[in-house]
C-alpha cells in the first residue's frame, strides 16, 4: 500500500494510505452492478408503460442521465465516494489531503473514458501500478488520489494507551491536537522506533514543540512517548 505526505492544520507532515488496488477494483465492480441494475430497471419500466418507440427513446435518454453521470454526481454529493467506494471504505481526495471541488471530480469522470471505459480498466491499473500514489490518468490530471479510510481495530493500533492509575501527565498543551493528528504521530513514532529511524522521531519532536510551544530538555524519544501518553491521559478523562 502506497503512502503520500499531507500537511495537517497544525502544520505537521503525515502519511496517508492510498486505497489498495484490489479495493478500487471491487468498488468499480459494485458501481458497475448498480449502474447495470438501474439501467435494466429503467428499460423494464419503459417497456411496461407501452410508450411509442419514438417517445421511448427520448424518455430513455432523459432517464439514462443518472447512470451516465453516476460517478461525477455520486462523488460530488457523497464527499468523494460512490456506493462502491463507500462499501469499500475508500474516498477521493486532493493530493494534499483536502476535499476536491466539482472541477476535480469532473476531470476524473471525463478521463474515465480513456483509462477505464476504452481499455476496460487496463490503462488505469497500469498507471496506478507504475505511477504510484494511487493515481490513474484522471487522478493525475485532477490532482487527486483515492485513500483508504479503513480503521484498524487491534489494541496496538488504537489511539489510547493503557496507563497506570497513578500516572501523572506533564504536558497539558498536547490537547491542541486532534485525535487523527495524534493517531498519526503515534503511528509514525512506533514505526520509527521499530525501524530505528531516529531522524523521524527527532522531526516529530521538533514539530510537536513548534505547535505546542513546549520547552523541554527531554530526549526526543522520551518526549514524543510522553506526549502520546499525556494525550491518552487527557482523552480518557474527557
Amino acid at each position: 500500500m502506497e503512502q503520500f505526505q499531507i500537511e495537517t492544520a497544525q502544520n505537521i507532515s503525515i502519511s496517508q494510505n492510498t486505497a489498495h488496488l484490489g479495493d478500487r477494483m471491487l468498488a468499480y465492480l459494485i458501481d458497475s452492478f448498480v449502474i447495470l441494475a438501474y439501467t435494466i430497471l429503467m428499460i423494464w419500466l419503459l417497456i411496461s408503460m407501452d410508450i411509442d418507440l419514438e417517445d421511448m427513446w427520448a424518455i430513455y435518454m432523459l432517464l439514462g442521465l443518472p447512470a451516465f453521470l453516476y460517478y461525477v454526481l455520486m462523488e460530488t454529493f457523497m464527499d468523494g465516494k460512490t456506493i462502491g467506494k463507500g462499501l469499500m471504505k475508500i474516498r477521493v481526495v486532493k493530493s494534499d489531503g483536502s476535499k476536491p471541488g466539482f472541477s476535480s471530480y469532473f476531470i476524473r469522470w471525463i478521463l474515465r473514458i480513456i483509462d477505464v471505459a476504452l481499455t476496460s480498466g487496463g490503462l488505469a491499473v497500469l498507471t496506478i501500478l507504475i505511477r504510484g500514489k494511487g493515481q490513474r490518468i484522471g487522478d493525475i490530471a485532477a490532482g487527486t488520489t483515492v485513500i483508504s479510510e479503513k480503521i484498524r481495530v487491534g489494541i496496538k493500533d488504537t489511539l489510547l494507551r493503557e496507563l497506570p492509575e497513578d500516572y501523572i501527565p506533564k504536558y497539558a498543551q498536547v490537547t491542541v491536537f486532534k485525535d487523527r493528528e495524534m493517531q498519526t504521530i503515534k503511528d509514525l513514532y512506533e514505526q520509527a522506533r521499530r525501524n530505528g529511524n531516529h531522524q523521524i522521531i527527532l522531526s516529530l519532536s521538533e514539530q510537536i514543540k513548534k505547535v505546542t510551544h513546549i520547552t523541554t530538555d527531554e530526549k526526543p524519544f522520551d518526549f514524543v512517548d510522553k506526549v502520546i501518553k499525556d494525550y491518552s491521559y487527557y482523552t480518557q478523562r474527557l
